[in-house]
């Protein structure tokens, strides 16, 4: 069903001016073409529906087959698993990448618009879109040397010619930013037996593709709005900061890669303008808010990726100065974006992110404390150095050792995932920490790679033992959390584009201050990183009684004392009286 929301005229104006700032004439009137057949397809196709984020948008991050049981497809038991367990509290799930693959998981993938048997079929992801929105990943800067196009592209067909980037060995990469300490370069032979060194930004089963071939551009656009039609109401652009190569640069935010991302978002708006653009850039932060564009142009959604290190840096020290001092920077460019908040995922916690936030004691403290804890650490090259990339760990080991209490473990890991659900933005919660999963060393003994320790795949019988064990870590974690999350929902607050500032009550105490855009209601939300009782003096900030959304408790003064760890939600008592009379 065609969109008229917008005038397609201006729509298709700006789509080919984009085309002819990075393509040759020639190249962006045939792209300009292709493209224009392509949004009429789809158009035909695709029934819009409007959607605004709004505080009832949670979202689960989990793998097809993050959960199986005998007898029916893994997707079909994550369905079953969200249907009985969090069904009334979460309403949007980001599948990891669910097609065929090779290797790392599912991000080296093979067919673009299939479905891995192993996990199930497009049956099965409709039947998750019946109950849930859906996050697919969009895995467009490289694909699996084992897929068609490689083979194809290797074998010389006019058709896939020079759609990878294929370089001489001899030119100077030193400048490439790199995510790894492989080589950027990988050797293959071709089908005529020449060596043919094509550009691995990420393993030497992961070939980058070759955008400044524009045939790339509308095939994966095509596989975009696929995704789309199959029901994604969100794609994440996954690893999108090294699309766009060019010798003698970093190769990394170039501005063709920021100019590629605003045309995908006018083609896929051009057809579905309800469709969230998420961004995935493990960097330094102020270059990863750069994919919010101008506010309405690029990504509506970025990972914020100095929140998980700076949240465990945090606790681990019993002191929110440097993770105050960030949020009080955090600017947006227009009430059209927000951050996606998060504290673990399938890849550990990267620490680029900080790496203009804390020195180098401070970054070091940290990692030692993961490696302490039974975690490991992934490293990337630095011209001729290694330096750390991510902590690799489930995000309850880095917090606390294994060792420790279970009681300390769950203060400190619903403390750090209660600040996630306070953030300014869009909440995601990864499968493993929101029932309690500890390291998976098996995994990565058997794997040989870091990032298998929180990938482990669950048994749907075992987890429910788990999840119904009185007492037990998995389950007093798990009803704690949802907790937090159904009282999320539904405070207008918590709105992913309402106003917030942070308020600085004591080193030790992290405070959010959200206001409701409507209401003018607002929430105060506190948490105590110490191990300690600490005094708080909120009479700057509010006369009226208050009253504790998690406890039902009310609090009559304004000076008060906060448990170690302990998370208050506090709203005004009187407000809604005050307004009736």
């Amino acid at each position: 069903m065609k969109n008229n929301e917008e005038n397609d005229e201006d729509k298709l104006e700006r789509i080919k001016a984009s085309l002819e700032s990075i393509y040759s004439k020639e190249d962006a009137f045939l792209a300009y073409d292709a493209l224009s057949k392509l949004i009429t397809e789809y158009q035909e196709k695709i029934e819009s529906k409007p959607y605004l984020l709004s505080e009832k948008d949670v979202i689960l991050i989990t793998y097809g087959d993050q959960i199986f049981h005998e007898g029916e497809t893994a997707l079909a038991t994550l369905n079953r698993f969200l249907n009985e367990y969090v069904q009334d509290c979460i309403n949007s799930v980001h599948i990891l990448p669910f097609y065929p693959y090779s290797s790392d998981d599912g991000f080296s993938i093979v067919d673009y618009k299939g479905v891995c048997p192993l996990k199930g079929s497009w049956r099965d992801i409709k039947a998750l879109s019946q109950n849930h929105r859906l996050m697919f990943d969009g895995v467009i800067n490289h694909m699996s040397q084992l897929s068609p196009w490689f083979e194809k592209f290797l074998a010389n067909d006019p058709e896939y010619y020079n759609f990878f980037t294929e370089l001489d060995p001899s030119l100077d990469l030193t400048a490439v930013v790199r995510p790894r300490t492989t080589p950027v370069l990988t050797e293959f032979n071709d089908d005529e037996g020449k060596i043919r060194n094509i550009w691995t930004t990420f393993s030497a089963d992961q070939v980058d593709l070759n955008y400044a071939n524009y045939k790339v551009l509308i095939k994966l656009l095509d596989v975009l709005l696929f995704y789309v039609e199959k029901g994604a109401s969100l794609l994440r652009l996954d690893a999108i900061a090294f699309i766009w190569k060019e010798v003698g640069t970093s190769c990394v935010h170039l501005p063709q890669t920021h100019e590629l991302i605003q045309l995908m978002r006018e083609v896929i708006h051009a057809v579905a303008p309800e469709v969230i653009i998420i961004t995935e850039t493990n960097v330094p932060h102020d270059e990863n808010i750069s994919y919010f564009g101008k506010g309405d142009d690029e990504a509506q959604m970025v990972y914020n990726f100095a929140l998980p290190p700076l949240l465990a840096f945090s606790i681990l020290e019993g002191d929110t100065t440097k993770l105050t001092a960030w949020a009080e920077s955090l600017e947006l460019p227009s009430d059209k974006v927000c951050f996606f908040n998060f504290t673990a995922s399938h890849d550990g916690v990267g620490v680029r992110a900080v790496s203009d936030i804390l020195d180098d004691k401070e970054l070091n403290f940290l990692v030692n404390s993961c490696e302490a804890h039974g975690g490991l650490v992934s490293y990337r090259t630095v011209g001729e150095e290694k330096s750390p990339y991510e902590l690799n760990c489930s995000y309850i080991d880095i917090l606390t050792s294994p060792k420790e209490d279970d009681a300390l473990r769950l203060k400190r890991m619903i403390l750090s995932q209660a600040v996630v659900l306070a953030m300014p933005g869009v909440p995601g919660i990864y499968f493993h920490s929101l029932v309690g999963s500890q390291s998976y060393y098996e995994a990565v003994r058997k794997t040989r790679r870091n990032r298998a320790i929180n990938r482990e795949k669950l048994n749907f019988d075992n987890i429910k033992e788990a999840l119904d064990e009185e007492g037990g870590l998995r389950k007093n974690l798990f009803k704690r959390y949802k907790q937090l999350i159904s009282i999320r929902i539904n405070e207008p607050c918590f709105d992913p584009f309402s106003k917030f500032e942070f308020l600085t009550l004591g080193k030790e105490i992290f405070v959010v201050k959200h206001y409701a855009k409507e209401s003018g209601d607002f929430i105060i939300a506190l948490h105590n990183f110490s191990n300690k009782a600490i005094e708080v003096d909120l009479s700057p900030y509010v006369e009226e009684p208050l009253m504790d959304i998690i406890s039902h408790q009310v609090i009559e003064n304004t000076i008060l004392t906060m448990q170690p760890y302990d998370i208050l939600w506090l709203k005004e008592l009187n407000k809604g009286k005050k307004k009736n009379d």
